[in-house]
C-alpha cells in the first residue's frame, strides 16, 4: 500500500510540474524525457548510470546482452545521424541506447513476465527511470523558481556569511589558484554527482538478483526525497548565488562586480529584484545534500567506496563555494537538510519510535531556525561573528551528532562468535 501511495505521489507531481512548466510556456520533465528517446540526450552519462542500475535485478548474461544493445542503438543513432548531416548543438552523442533499454525491459516484464519476476524487473526499470527523471523534474523546478520569485534574499545570505568567515570569496580565490585543472577536476565532480549516487546505490544493491528483493533503505530513495522536497524551500527562500548577486554571471542585475575578491559591504540587506533566467536554487545546497547522502551511504561499503564518498564530499564543498554557486550558510542548511530527510527515510522503514521522532524533530527544528535567523538576523549574526558564527557550526554539528549516536543504537550489534575452551582431557 505505501508503494502504491509512493507511485501515485510521485506520478502526481511529475504531472503538476508538466502542467505548470506547459504554463509559463516550457517543456516538463515528462516532455524533456520522451524527447530523449529520439533527439542527443541532455544527459547521456545520467542515462547510462540509470541503466545500470537498473540492471541490478538482472542476471550477468542478461546485463552483458542489456550492454551491449544499448551501445549497438547509440552506434546505430550516431551513424543515422552522421549520414543525414545531423550535427548536435546541445547535448550528448550518446544516452538513447540506455533509454531504449530501460524501457524496452518494462515492456518485457509487462509482456514476458509474471508475478514476483515481473515486479522485481518492474522495479529494477522505475528505479532506473526515476533517477534521471528526478533530474529532469528538478530541472523543471529551477526553471519554475526563476518565473515566479521575482526578486531574491541574497543580500541576506551574504550578510550571515561574514559571521562565517566569507567562505564562498576566500573558495573561489584558491579555486582560481590552481588553474584550469583544478576547476576542471571540481566541476566534473560538481556536474556528475548523480553518478556518483548510481555507483553507490548499486553496491548497495548488488545482491538484489540473487536476493530476488531490494534493501528496506538505499541511497537511490534518499535522493529522490531531497530532490523533491529540496526545490519547495528554494519558492519560500529564493537565493541565486554570490556568483550572480556580487559577479560578472549576474550583469546588471548583479549588486556589483565583488566576487571572489571583495567581500560585500555590510548595509541593511533588502530582496533585490532578478532576472527570470537564472534558478533560485541556493537555499539549501542540494548538491550538498545529496552529496552529504552518498557519503553515508558509502560508510558501510569497503574502504574504496569510503574513499570515494569522502571524497566527492569534499570535492562539492569545494566546487559549490568555489564556483561561486552557494554561500556558506547555504552549506550549514543543506547538511542539516539532507540528514534529517535520512533520519526520517530510516525512521519510516524501521517503524517509528521515540529516538527516530526525537531526531527528526530536532533536525526540522534546527532547520526551520537556520532558515529564520538567515532572514531576521543577519545584521545581528555580522556585528557579533564569534557568537554566531560558531553557534550556526554547532546547530549544524548538533544534528550530525544526534544522527550518528540515534544511528548507532539502531545498528544490530553483532558480537564476534566466542571459541570454546579446550577442555582437559579425562585421566
Amino acid at each position: 500500500m505505501l508503494r502504491a501511495v509512493a507511485v501515485v505521489v510521485v506520478l502526481g507531481f511529475l504531472v503538476a510540474l508538466e502542467i505548470a512548466a506547459h504554463g509559463y510556456g516550457l517543456p516538463g520533465p515528462i516532455t524533456n524525457e520522451a524527447k530523449e528517446v529520439i533527439l542527443p540526450p541532455k544527459s547521456g552519462f545520467l542515462l547510462y548510470a540509470s541503466m545500470a542500475l537498473m540492471m541490478v535485478v538482472l542476471t550477468w548474461r542478461q546485463r552483458i546482452i542489456a550492454a551491449g544493445a544499448a551501445i549497438g542503438i547509440d552506434v546505430v543513432f550516431f551513424l543515422v545521424r552522421r549520414a543525414v548531416g545531423f550535427t548536435i548543438t546541445e547535448g550528448h552523442p550518446f544516452g538513447n541506447g540506455a533509454l531504449w533499454v530501460m524501457l524496452g525491459c518494462a515492456v518485457i516484464a509487462v509482456t514476458r513476465r509474471t508475478g514476483p519476476e515481473r515486479t522485481l524487473l518492474l522495479k529494477g526499470v522505475g528505479l532506473g527511470l526515476l533517477l534521471v527523471t528526478g533530474r529532469k523534474a528538478g530541472d523543471t523546478w529551477l526553471l519554475i523558481t526563476s518565473k515566479t520569485r521575482p526578486t531574491v534574499l541574497d543580500q541576506y545570505v551574504a550578510t550571515v556569511d561574514h559571521a562565517l568567515g566569507n567562505p564562498s570569496w576566500l573558495a573561489g580565490r584558491v579555486v582560481a589558484a590552481t588553474g584550469p585543472i583544478g576547476a576542471r577536476l571540481l566541476d566534473y565532480v560538481y556536474a556528475q554527482l548523480a553518478v556518483a549516487a548510481a555507483v553507490v546505490a548499486m553496491y548497495q544493491l548488488r545482491h538484489v538478483a540473487v536476493e530476488r528483493r531490494f534493501p528496506r533503505h538505499h541511497l537511490v530513495r534518499s535522493f529522490l526525497v531531497i530532490g523533491l522536497l529540496g526545490p519547495a524551500v528554494y519558492m519560500v527562500f529564493p537565493v541565486v548565488g554570490p556568483v550572480f548577486a556580487y559577479g560578472a554571471d549576474g550583469g546588471h542585475w548583479a549588486v556589483s562586480d565583488l566576487w571572489p575578491h571583495t567581500p560585500p559591504p555590510v548595509h541593511l540587506p533588502h530582496p533585490m529584484p532578478f532576472d527570470e533566467i537564472t534558478p533560485r536554487n541556493c537555499m539549501p545546497s542540494l548538491h550538498t545534500a545529496w552529496a552529504t547522502a552518498i557519503f553515508v551511504h558509502s560508510r558501510k561499503g569497503p574502504r574504496w567506496l569510503r574513499f570515494a564518498g569522502t571524497f566527492w564530499l569534499i570535492a562539492t564543498l569545494g566546487a559549490t563555494l568555489g564556483f561561486g554557486y552557494h554561500y556558506g550558510a547555504d552549506l550549514v542548511a543543506g547538511v542539516v537538510f539532507s540528514l534529517t530527510i535520512e533520519a526520517a527515510l530510516r525512521s519510516l522503514e524501521r517503524g517509528w519510535d521515540r529516538s527516530g521522532t526525537v531526531l527528526v524533530a530536532h533536525g526540522a527544528t534546527a532547520f526551520a531556525a537556520l532558515l529564520v535567523s538567515y532572514r531576521y538576523l543577519p545584521l545581528d549574526m555580522t556585528a557579533h561573528p564569534w557568537v554566531y558564527g560558531p553557534l550556526l557550526l554547532l546547530t549544524m554539528a548538533s544534528v550530525v551528532h544526534g544522527y550518528i549516536r540515534t544511528t548507532r543504537v539502531w545498528e544490530p550489534n553483532t558480537a564476534p562468535a566466542l571459541r570454546p575452551e579446550p577442555q582437559p582431557e579425562p585421566a
